[in-house]
């Protein structure tokens, strides 16, 4: 054993599942692997073999994860948490479904809070920020079960990693943005947090049939770092439109206003598409 794996214990899986699945818990199952492609996979292979909404998959080391768009994303062993967790949310018509990865923004920003002191922010439509630095990306899937559609929603969480560890360098982790002289993150203590995070945010969604004005878009605004920004929304097709935020509608759109070829102002929502903020000035 090498100082670094004292340093990265492996996730506990019986300290996760003592956590997560008591009494009428949401999550009902944790199934950690050492090692795994793909969480999101696995997590849509159970789900079309009939699994039920709660079942939390977990990689100790995720070795071909995909983010938005199918770009590829892995880290070193022990350095972050890779998981996915399937749900059912039945009773929210599909037109809300897009508010699930801006859930799932806010749980993370929140849980990470609670396990480590670190702030964090939200940015549209996918992304946890510390700064300007991306600490978190989350991955949405639709998947069809036995009994109807399901969603699978994947996070990447940077933990452990140093800086000469990180994919890009507008990344961070967790161990880069805490007081170097206290404890290292521990990831078990994380995942729970933020999974007991997201169970609250979504069964209160869930409950409200998927209406934002009950809560989650006021909590979303509050954290969402890509509001009054000077941006560029790069769209699938290949195009561009620059402008600034003015906000996150009641759909979970980005509305950005900027010109058109005229000079004339337009105002446009978005539902995909990546967001560049411009570089603040001081």
């Amino acid at each position: 054993m090498t100082f670094d794996d004292l340093d990265r214990p492996p996730l506990d899986r019986d300290a996760l599942h003592e956590a997560l699945t008591r009494g009428a818990s949401l999550w009902h199952r944790v199934d950690l692997y050492a090692s795994a492609a793909s969480t999101n996979a696995l997590a849509a292979g159970a789900a079309r073999d009939g699994a039920a909404e709660g079942l939390v998959v977990v990689a100790d080391h995720q070795t071909a994860g995909r983010g938005r768009l199918d770009r590829a994303w892995s880290t070193p062993p022990g350095t972050a948490l890779t998981f996915s967790v399937l749900l059912s949310p039945a009773p929210v018509p599909g037109k809300r479904w897009p508010w699930l990865p801006l859930l799932t923004g806010v749980a993370g920003a929140e849980g990470v809070r609670r396990a480590t002191g670190v702030q964090a922010g939200v940015k549209w439509p996918n992304d946890v920020l510390v700064a300007e630095r991306k600490l978190a990306g989350i991955l949405v899937e639709r998947v069809e079960g036995p009994s109807g559609p399901m969603a699978v929603v994947g996070v990447g969480l940077n933990v452990a990693m140093d800086a000469d560890e990180l994919p890009v360098p507008q990344a961070t982790s967790l161990v880069l943005e805490m007081d170097p002289a206290g404890p290292r993150p521990d990831r078990t203590v994380v995942l729970r947090e933020v999974l007991r995070t997201f169970e609250a945010l979504y069964l209160e969604w869930r409950g409200e049939g998927g209406d934002p004005a009950a809560g989650l878009h006021a909590s979303y605004l509050r954290r969402c770092v890509s509001l009054d920004r000077d941006v560029t929304v790069e769209l699938p097709d290949g195009t561009n439109f620059a402008g600034r935020v003015e906000s996150v509608d009641a759909s979970g759109a980005l509305v950005v206003a900027g010109t058109d070829g005229t000079g004339r102002t337009v105002r446009r929502s978005f539902h995909a598409g990546d967001v560049v903020h411009a570089r603040r000035t001081p």
